[in-house]
């Protein structure tokens, strides 16, 4: 996640399973096979099964590396982004899950500094969760008022010590003050910036859809095309960069601004997460997979 897409919706404004074991976290990484089978394995299923209390901290989520942790509350490269300070999985911060449901909530404390949160299935080691040709997908719902800025996506599962050329996608970046849709996107991230490239695309959908009930936000990767879907829909294509050269895993957060004022938004603002899933599959045959879950 990165403040590039501050250009872009400015233009937009102008245009009118269970859960496996925890110990299992570090090693649930599907890399490619040779193989041409289309058969969608699960790889992490993340249901958020684990109740809360309010003096109980969430055992799957820890600061900074896994382990029996499941997520990591920082971005592996410490890279952390927006408005608002992504803080520690403590038990009076901004992860708590009931009844199934992650809810990361971005607040103002008394003296106006906000806080929130984010979750990584990796950590700096190259640890962590996810496959190189596959299915993510994230059930969520968004939270309402301008300056929010949630996001499921995914960062290439490499070490971060000396890696260059890194591929993310973007399933779903939701800005709330545009109501009526989302963008999409795919990055390569170089240290050198001439090399640096992506696209970037607008979905759109009914007013306040996306605050109003659960969606699911998907995207597929084979070795030809990456393919973005809304609640089973496909919604983009893009060809897939050679620099996916292996893993990517998953990430949710709750940022604010990407540029834009939060001086109107929610305190408390909260993004709902049902489930984040994750299945592998082989490369395929040469004619590709069909992309998405099997009906």
């Amino acid at each position: 996640m990165h403040s590039s897409s501050f250009g872009f919706l400015t233009a937009l404004a102008v245009m009118t399973l269970p859960a496996a074991p925890l110990a299992m976290a570090a090693e649930q990484t599907q890399t490619a096979t040779s193989g041409n089978s289309c058969d969608l394995r699960p790889v992490f299923m993340e249901d958020f099964n684990e109740e809360t209390t309010p003096n109980k901290r969430i055992e799957t989520i820890s600061s900074v590396r896994l382990g029996p942790a499941r997520w990591t509350a920082h971005t592996p490269w410490n890279g952390d982004f927006g408005d608002a300070r992504f803080a520690d999985p403590l038990p009076s911060g901004p992860f708590k899950i009931k009844d199934g449901i992650l809810s990361i909530t971005a607040s103002k404390d008394n003296e106006g500094h906000w806080s929130s949160g984010l979750i990584a299935a990796a950590d700096a080691t190259g640890a962590g969760s996810g496959t190189r040709y596959g299915y993510f997908e994230a059930r969520m719902k968004m939270p309402p008022g301008p300056g929010t800025w949630p996001a499921f996506w995914l960062a290439a599962l490499k070490p971060v010590a000396g890696s260059d050329g890194n591929v993310e996608i973007d399933v779903v970046e939701y800005y709330g003050q545009f109501t009526g849709a989302y963008q999409t996107a795919t990055h390569i991230w170089y240290k050198d910036a001439k090399k640096t490239a992506g696209a970037l695309e607008t979905i759109h959908v009914p007013d306040n859809t996306l605050v109003q009930d659960f969606h699911t936000f998907g995207v597929d990767i084979s070795p030809k095309t990456i393919v973005f879907f809304l609640d089973n829909k496909q919604v983009w294509t893009q060809p897939t960069p050679p620099e996916l050269d292996g893993p990517m895993y998953p990430l949710v957060n709750l940022a604010l601004g990407s540029g834009w004022p939060i001086d109107r938004t929610p305190n408390p603002s909260s993004l709902l997460v049902d489930y984040v899933h994750v299945y592998g599959r082989d490369a395929g045959p040469p004619e590709g997979c069909p992309p998405g879950l099997p009906h």
